[in-house]
């Protein structure tokens, strides 16, 4: 069986609405605009690429950020736009894991 997608990206984009801790706060609303942005941008959207998603929460609002990537289910964490830039330029072009922002 072969993945409709080769790469696809989850973005945790929960807010909550108590106050705690979420992803939302963190910047992830931002990043999931910049990497959705970024990969149509290079070509690397569509059948047997990749999809950026939006997701809700991933129950690990204390590590966040948080995106995941599938189907090899690796977790990253991130800063900034450069931090995207890499994991897209390293993973999901190179298949290359960023290890520096992996989260176990």
């Amino acid at each position: 069986m072969t993945n409709y997608y080769e790469h696809h990206v989850f973005f945790c984009l929960n807010q909550r609405e108590d106050g705690a801790a979420c992803c939302m706060d963190k910047g992830a609303g931002a990043a999931f605009d910049h990497m959705k942005a970024q990969v149509k941008k290079l070509n690397l959207n569509g059948k047997g690429k990749v999809r950026v998603n939006r997701a809700g929460c991933f129950d690990r609002c204390g590590e966040g950020p948080l995106l995941v990537v599938y189907p090899q289910a690796v977790w990253y964490t991130f800063v900034d736009n450069e931090d995207i830039d890499e994991i897209i330029e390293s993973h999901l072009k190179n298949g290359k894991i960023v290890e520096r922002l992996v989260v176990a």
